[in-house]
């Protein structure tokens, strides 16, 4: 008897700078990596044709292994919908109100599904990083911005359009800080990397013209320096603010923290379980679990690779 084909995915990771693509096993193992530029400035077709590039690469791979390359996940930034139209992006603006799933999957002939990019990187969490085996997480991105994705009993949850978990637009400020979205005092603006580096600026004030960074912050942070700190606890304070209703809500189990200041993750948390433990009945406190996220960059190639499957119906 012949044996079964080996059946691979290919999971890609748009940014504004680079694309990046991947060939993942069923049990998220990356077979080949690629990455390019993504020139999106250059225009929505060249972006396209680059893209298509990628995943033929891909699929040359697969068959020179034998394997067959089965479908493709494609993870963007902005407001995706469920059936893969973009209807908005900040970073990749040329796409707007081009369906990049359908696009993808005339031209390359396999199923393709695309969503947010973090939703996808909380997929990856939850299939093959620090959510593994848990029902229930929150994936927080922590960088320029704040991204998110929610997995409810084991599934990503994307709400009636595909919109759902825009977790850094949540308001914790009525009349706070503008956000470049429309509305005010949006969590993004006092939980980033931007953020960080305000926060300590204004306790600093001899770091300026842009010598003090994210990075730097952390550094003092490290070396005990006060200032640092209390940037660090404040930080804390309103991503506890907003993750403490979240949790009220939800009765969540975990909480996963990734991103850039993720790197800086015990600098963070003190001040996130504080405020998270003040703001919420101890019985949904009690058995929270707080982890640092354990995938990096790959944790959105592998949860659009398992994304993917689920197109073939080859995970959950």
């Amino acid at each position: 008897m012949k044996p079964a084909m080996e059946r691979l995915f290919i999971g890609v990771d748009v940014g504004g700078t680079n694309l990046r693509s991947a060939l993942v096993d069923g049990d998220g193992r990356i077979v080949e990596r690629r990455r390019c530029a993504s020139r999106i400035e250059e225009g929505r077709a060249g972006f396209c044709q680059r893209l298509l590039a990628e995943i033929s690469a891909l699929k040359d791979v697969a068959a020179a292994r034998g394997a067959d390359a089965t479908a493709v996940g494609i993870g963007v930034p902005g407001l995706i919908a469920s059936n893969g139209l973009i209807h908005s992006s900040v970073n990749m603006q040329p796409l707007e109100g081009l369906n990049l799933a359908e696009l993808v999957q005339a031209r390359s002939g396999l199923p393709t599904v695309c969503g947010n990019d973090a939703n996808l990187i909380a997929v990856g969490e939850q299939r093959f990083g620090a959510g593994r085996g848990v029902a229930s997480c929150l994936v927080v991105t922590i960088g320029t911005g704040l991204g998110s994705g929610l997995i409810l009993d084991g599934r990503l949850w994307t709400g009636t359009g595909g919109f759902a978990a825009e977790f850094g637009h949540v308001t914790v400020e009525p009349e706070g800080r503008p956000c470049p979205c429309g509305n005010r005092g949006c969590l993004e603006q006092y939980v980033s990397a931007g953020a960080l580096v305000r926060l300590a600026r204004g306790c600093l004030p001899e770091q300026t013209g842009g010598v003090l960074s994210a990075e730097r912050v952390a550094a003092l942070a490290q070396q005990g320096d006060a200032a640092a700190l209390a940037a660090f606890d404040q930080l804390g304070y309103w991503l506890g603010i907003a993750l403490g209703s979240l949790i009220s809500t939800l009765n969540i189990e975990t909480v996963i923290i990734g991103g850039g200041v993720s790197e800086s993750f015990e600098l963070l948390l003190p001040a996130v379980r504080r405020t998270i433990q003040q703001r919420c009945f101890p019985q949904l406190y009690a058995g929270l679990v707080i982890e640092k996220a354990l995938l990096g960059d790959d944790a959105g190639l592998l949860g659009a690779a398992a994304l993917a499957a689920t197109v073939c119906g080859d995970a959950g």
